[in-house]
């Protein structure tokens, strides 16, 4: 006895693998040389590219896409019909492509209706991390150990979102920007190209901290223009400007819209001086 289940209309390959206890719906596509750790699950529809290693207690939803060399660590399940590009890595106990469920209070409603989460060729997700449904990624992304990145954002390329990052809904980053370690990215901010975010930065949304009903028509995250840097944190204020090529030091408090290529700093932040000549991009 071999302690597996293979549907009959399945394609599994000679040179696959498959360990124990894995269960393989109808009309999965698997191919060459992939490799089944005990008690994968592969949905209805599931399609695995050839050359990927699935760890241990690996779960694939219905019609969920995995392109070439994907290497999948344990106890990660991947959400129906998420696309995965070429050549990624997911670390263990992650969850890719999860459909939000908001709390009864909350003003960001369940979308019943998302499109599924995609990502680009050459991606790194980290160990326990969560990446919702409705979001998209460009190429060689890479989100780090215990980050979160919520429904309808859209990432570019070459992003990082550091160990333990929260990006919250409808949210746009930029190609080549990096996001440090423990920041907090608000919903409803655009963040553009090349911009350095570092540790424990915060950025806020409502200036009404919840209270009142006209805060729904004003609920906007900050704008970081391109080249901007964030020093570690940072607080930024709901629905200001950080124009191009500025530099926030750290521990500033951000509460008006900041002037291209200048420093700015302190309590609230003040214009200090221009950024030096060789730090621009």
């Amino acid at each position: 006895m071999n302690h597996r289940m293979i549907a009959p209309s399945a394609i599994v390959p000679d040179s696959v693998i498959v360990g124990p206890f894995c269960v393989i719906g109808e009309n999965v596509v698997i191919g060459e040389n992939v490799v089944l750790g005990v008690g994968c699950v592969l949905g209805d529809g599931a399609r695995v590219g050839a050359g990927s290693e699935l760890g241990n207690y690996v779960s694939i939803g219905v019609e969920g896409k995995l392109g070439l060399r994907i290497r999948i660590g344990d106890h990660t399940t991947i959400y129906a019909q998420v696309e995965l590009g070429d050549d990624g890595f997911i670390g263990s106990n992650s969850s890719l492509g999860r459909l939000p469920k908001a709390a009864a209070t909350s003003t960001v409603k369940a979308q019943a209706d998302l499109p599924p989460l995609r990502m680009g060729n050459g991606f790194t997700v980290g160990c326990s991390t969560v990446l919702y449904a409705g979001t998209s990624y460009a190429d060689a992304a890479f989100v780090g150990d215990g980050a979160v990145v919520r429904e309808r954002c859209t990432i570019g390329q070459n992003v990082v979102i550091g160990s333990g990052v929260g990006v919250e809904n409808d949210t746009k980053i930029g190609a080549f920007t990096k996001i440090q370690t423990g920041s907090n990215i608000t919903a409803y901010m655009e963040i553009e190209e090349h911009v350095f975010i570092a540790p424990m930065v915060t950025t806020t949304n409502d200036n009404y901290m919840g209270r009142t009903e006209k805060r729904h028509k004003s609920i906007k995250g900050p704008t970081i223009q391109r080249g901007a840097r964030i020093g570690g944190g940072a607080i930024l204020l709901p629905g200001i400007n950080i124009a191009p090529e500025t530099f926030v030091a750290a521990g500033a408090v951000v509460t008006k819209n900041t002037t291209e290529k200048r420093v700015i700093k302190g309590f609230p932040a003040k214009d200090l001086r221009e950024v030096p000549e060789e730090e621009l991009l």
